[in-house]
């Protein structure tokens, strides 16, 4: 193996603010602890949760790194103690509760994944977080069967377009909103069965058309706000509704009488608190049931773009822009 420097280059948040607070410095390279590797970064995917961490609205949970990235792929360069899954040279992507956008970065054994034949680096630094995101709140909580209908707000994100693949190949139907026609075709594509335009149709009125009145049984939303009583509006008799955040507010006005009346279930969940135990068992389900699927080509990320990890604020601006389509990565 090469030999490791003793200091590497990151991003970090100056103080909070816009994109542009997002500035290098340089670190000391960490040291893996027990059950710990360290890898060589290559690719870091950029996540709405980075976002909000740089505005200064979502501080990074107790003892992970203060620098920003949630989800890496490169280069196992160094083992902690107890460290049994991986070995030093092999490439792998894994979730982190922080520190991606550096040249090297710390991840718990058991959270990284080997990177699928077929996948770039820049393919497997977009995966980890939207396959855990999608994996457990479409699949676990949400419980989705083949058969079923799956409503996705935000189909075009990194999330939408990962849920859009896995729900498609796993037997489901997809409906998605989205804010153009660029984005509706690129979920049209990746295997949605209609893309609804929120800014020129009503998503209640056209999931009925497409149900035939029935509604759908699941619905993974990320906006929140008014469409938190459309969705139960959306939703069929027993449906399932999966929050997983709030670009349009946390609070909202809703006629809870639905919920009795139609037997729904509305539940949510984040990813970057759960305990390492619980991150390492979404790992192992999608290492047995998803990992088929990306081996054999039938699902990967969606690249929108990359940046060099010197142009993260871009890369913010990008993400911000909403303009974006799919993932927006890192490269380093």
């Amino acid at each position: 193996m090469e030999q490791l420097p003793a200091q590497m280059t990151v991003i970090g948040i100056s103080k909070p603010g816009g994109p542009e607070v997002l500035l290098p410095e340089t670190r000391a390279v960490p040291k893996p602890g027990p059950n710990e590797i360290l890898v060589k970064v290559h690719a870091a995917g950029v996540n709405r949760p980075d976002v909000a961490q740089r505005s200064g609205s979502y501080p990074p949970p107790p003892g992970a790194s203060d620098l920003p990235g949630l989800e890496i792929a490169g280069e196992v360069v160094a083992l902690g103690d107890g460290v049994t899954k991986h070995k030093l040279g092999d490439k792998v992507m894994s979730l982190v509760a922080g520190g991606g956008y550096a040249e090297y970065c710390i991840a718990p054994d058991a959270q990284a994944m080997t990177v699928p034949a077929g996948f770039s680096m820049i393919e497997a630094g977009a995966a980890p977080e939207t396959l855990m995101t999608v994996w457990h709140n479409v699949f676990e909580r949400g419980a989705l069967q083949p058969g079923e209908t799956l409503l996705i707000h935000g189909g075009s994100s990194g999330i939408g377009t990962m849920a859009i693949q896995l729900a498609t190949a796993l037997g489901s139907k997809v409906i998605v909103t989205v804010g153009s026609q660029d984005k509706a075709d690129a979920c049209l594509k990746l295997g949605a069965a209609r893309a609804i335009n929120y800014k020129t149709e009503d998503f209640v009125a056209v999931v009925k058309e497409i149900t035939g009145g029935k509604g759908v049984e699941l619905i993974l939303d990320m906006v929140g706000g008014d469409y938190i009583e459309r969705n139960y509006d959306a939703a069929a008799i027993d449906g399932r509704i999966v929050q997983i955040a709030f670009l349009n507010g946390p609070k909202a006005t809703v006629n809870f009488a639905k919920l009795m009346m139609k037997r729904l279930h509305h539940t949510g969940s984040t990813l970057r608190p759960r305990s390492n135990a619980d991150k390492a068992a979404m790992v192992a389900a999608i290492e047995a049931k998803v990992m088929p699927l990306l081996r054999d080509g039938r699902v990967k990320p969606l690249i929108d773009g990359t940046f060099p990890l010197a142009q993260a604020a871009d890369a913010h601006r990008r993400m911000e822009s909403s303009q974006h389509i799919g993932k927006i990565v890192l490269t380093v």
